[in-house]
Order: structure tokens, then sequence, then C-alpha cells
């Protein structure tokens, strides 16, 4: 199971890019893009929350939060599809496929812009299963995205394996009982992932299929 934004695909830059065109429609100050992406990888709506109160727990009034959303999905639907692929992350797809391993998109990314996005750069022929983060009325941290991704498969949990690369993805493999594998050029809102936090730290996603067999 594989995360998308910071672990696939670099998408940082247009998340800012648009979150900033929706602060300066609302007349709100603009953001750095560094501190923006410190704000990715719990889905969009605690993204843009972040983004109009400065706080990573923060609550904004409903009115403002649903005028926010609005705008922020209609600028990142124009670029959204901009966003480039790490280096060697197509690599490291088609080894994981080659090698008879089944595979699951699991990313908290509405699925309006995560299947444009993976269908962009001809990714979705990699996946047997795309989870998004409006698939299920749960996403990560909570396991119910892992689990589900179990279930379709017909596997044991304690026999698939996440690669993320923030501690939204350790906390959702950690709670289903899977094993977590993290890259170390992802978002993690800044901070740097420890080895003693995963099952192992990893370069390149296609480094997997070391550690699984």
């Amino acid at each position: 199971m594989l995360d998308l934004d910071g672990t696939l695909v670099h998408t940082a830059p247009e998340i800012s890019r648009a979150a900033n065109s929706m602060l300066a429609k609302m007349n709100l100050p603009t953001l750095t893009a560094v501190q923006i992406t410190t704000y990715i990888g719990d889905g969009a709506t605690t993204l843009i929350k972040r983004c109009l109160t400065g706080r990573i727990d923060g609550a904004p009034e409903p009115a403002l939060l649903a005028t926010a959303q609005a705008l922020f999905f209609e600028y990142y639907a124009q670029i959204v599809t901009e966003s480039q692929p790490y280096p060697n992350a197509l690599a490291g797809l088609i080894s994981i496929k080659n090698a008879g391993l089944r595979t699951a998109c699991v990313t908290n990314k509405p699925s309006s812009f995560t299947l444009p996005l993976l269908e962009k750069y001809d990714l979705l022929r990699y996946f047997d299963l795309i989870v998004s983060g409006d698939t299920l009325p749960r996403k990560k941290p909570e396991p119910d995205q892992i689990l589900y991704v179990c279930e379709q498969f017909g596997v044991l949990v304690q026999d698939v394996a996440m690669v993320g690369d923030s501690k939204t993805d350790i906390s959702a493999a950690r709670s289903a009982g899977c094993r977590m594998f993290a890259v170390p050029y992802g978002y993690n809102q800044g901070q740097r992932i420890e080895v003693t936090e995963v099952d192992a730290l990893i370069d390149n996603i296609g480094d997997v299929l070391d550690l699984v067999h």
C-alpha cells in the first residue's frame, strides 16, 4: 500500500499555489510554501483549516471553512495534474508489479484529485485498488483504509505493508497492525522520521522488495 502525496508524487508546490490563491481571494494573508507543506497529510479539509488558522489543530468558523473549501477545490482542480512524480517512483512501481505483488494506493487525497493525478502519469495501471480520502467514512491516521485493502484482497493485515512519508501513515499502519516502511523525502509536517518509528526507512519505494520476501 503506497501513499500518494510526498511518497509517489511531489504535490506540495501545486497545493501551496492553490491554498494561497484561496487565501488571496478571501483577502487573508498568504503563507510561505514551506509552512503550507507542513500542513499536508491529513486531507484537503484539514489542510484548509490549518491555512485559515495557522494552527495544526485549527478550527475556523463553518461558514468561513465552506467558502475556503469551495475556492481551494476550484483552484487546485485546475493545477492538480501539474505535480511531478518523484524520481524513481515509476521504476519502483514497475519493479513491485513485476515481482507479482498486489498494490493499492492509500491516500487522504479526495478521489476527485487522486484519479486525475494518477491518470496524468499513467500510474493507475500499477494499482489493483485505489483508496482515496473519501472512499470510506474515516481516513488515515485511522486504520480503516488499510483494513479495507486487506478485506478487498482477502489477506491478513500482518501480510501487508504501508509505504508512506508521514506520522499519519505511521499511525494508520500501527493502528491496523501492519508493517510500515517510510521514505525520508516527503512532508511529515516538516519533521524528520526516525528509524525507530518504522520497520524500515527506504530511499526508493522499489526497495520494499528487499523487505517483504
